[in-house]
């Protein structure tokens, strides 16, 4: 039997009515007959997705195989079992609510091809308000790394991984994951790889957000989404480069995914939830050194950062409260220095370094001009000092992430 180009792998459970349109994309790919598989492993929908996937391996013999299993609890197990029966040269993960561009497969090969990758990076759309970060797609490119593009911002398994390279550092989704387990499968398969590329000239991929939210990452816990990013950071400390490589990879984690779990739906959560969720906090803080980090994160992210790492829940309840009703806090001038006042900034009872909260230093006279004539724009410096550049030019492009960028940046992006 001949070998496929490529196995798109699809781990299917209760997608429907999106189903129909992923599986779709796959019949009409542009590729020849026999260069193309697609392994669709059922996790034990109960919503007619199951009986769905056999309709479409009847109408379309030698193009499916199906698999049905008892339900994993998670996309890890029919992610992994879906690996396992691929015979492509090329495998693909395919979100069970996601579709394909009509040539996708096709191009995404023959980059492959041309360049010698061991992974590429499709294009990306967001569909529905799926929020994409388009940094890293700003041109085709043949060689990317973590520390001179967005690749840090493009941790999902949804790319073209060369099978030989998989299955040679037996790389495999972490099965005790409920959320996150592409991310450090992903990871690992970019810092082991000869070469990461993107296709960025053709709409490869279309991320859907379900009008109900139910994809799996948005019903995620709280504690579940924190082990996913520690799995994450641990594989960057193991195989990461000191330096550039190892501080993007951290600063995405604790720049962005862990504040933001820190945030309005923090105050959502049980007393007892939240005090876990500061002391799970700590821990990565100090396990993966994110405070070598701090100087490229925002002050607020920060602050939530460390009064999570103190287990003070009711003053980051407090910090959390204020960002949400009074936006950016006063600028505290001290002499050559300018400080985000908020209400932790020198409070005797939490003991927060000052250095937390610096907004930058200049000289004094400047400062003080500067802090009258224009409060500095707190929602601005988050914008531009958390998101990289490659990643905010490419945000631009998506109404959803332009009307954000508005919002906070007076129109400037």
């Amino acid at each position: 039997m001949a070998v496929p180009d490529v196995t798109v792998v699809v781990a299917v459970y209760n997608t429907m009515p999106y189903l129909t349109a992923c599986l779709d994309s796959l019949v009409g790919q542009s590729l020849a007959p026999g260069r193309l598989e697609v392994v669709a492993v059922d996790d034990g929908s109960t919503d007619g997705g199951g009986e769905l996937l056999d309709e479409y391996a009847a109408r379309h013999p030698g193009l499916f195989t199906v698999v049905h299993q008892s339900n994993s609890g998670g996309p890890a197990g029919p992610t992994n079992r879906g690996l396992e029966l691929a015979r492509g040269r090329y495998v693909l993960f395919l979100g069970a609510d996601d579709w394909l561009g009509e040539e996708a497969l096709e191009r995404l090969v023959t980059a492959a091809d041309a360049w010698g990758s061991d992974v590429v990076v499709p294009k990306q759309v967001g569909v529905n308000g799926r929020l994409v970060p388009q940094g890293i797609f700003h041109a085709d490119a043949e060689s990317v790394g973590f520390a001179d593009s967005a690749l840090a911002w493009a941790l999902a398994d949804t790319k073209l991984f060369r099978l030989d390279h998989v299955r040679r550092h037996g790389l495999r989704r972490d099965e005790g994951l409920k959320v996150f387990s592409d991310q450090p499968f992903t990871l690992e398969a970019c810092l082991r790889a000869a070469r990461v590329s993107v296709l960025a000239s053709y709409d490869c991929y279309f991320l859907v957000l379900r009008e109900d939210r139910g994809n799996v990452t948005e019903r995620a816990g709280v504690l579940d989404r924190l082990r996913g990013i520690a799995a994450l950071q641990q594989v960057a400390v193991e195989l990461a480069e000191p330096g550039e490589e190892l501080d993007a990879i951290r600063a995405r984690s604790f720049g962005w995914d862990v504040p933001r779990l820190l945030r309005e739906g923090f105050l959502l959560l049980t007393a007892d939830t939240q005090e876990r969720v500061c002391v799970e906090t700590a821990r990565l803080v100090e396990r993966f050194g994110a405070r070598e980090v701090y100087h490229r994160l925002p002050v607020a992210e920060r602050v939530r950062l460390e009064l999570a790492c103190a287990v003070r829940p009711e003053a980051l309840r407090d910090q959390v409260r204020y960002e949400a009703a009074h936006g950016d806090p006063p600028v505290v001038v001290d002499g050559r220095r300018q400080y985000a006042g908020y209400p932790a900034f020198r409070d005797a009872r939490l003991g927060l370094p000052d250095e937390l909260f610096l907004l930058r230093e200049e000289a004094a006279a400047e400062a003080e001009v500067e802090a009258a004539a224009r409060p500095l724009d707190l929602a601005r410096q988050l914008w531009r000092g958390l998101v990289p550049e490659q990643v905010r030019r490419g945000l631009r492009r998506n109404p959803a992430w332009r009307r954000l960028a508005d919002s906070v940046n007076g129109g400037r992006g």
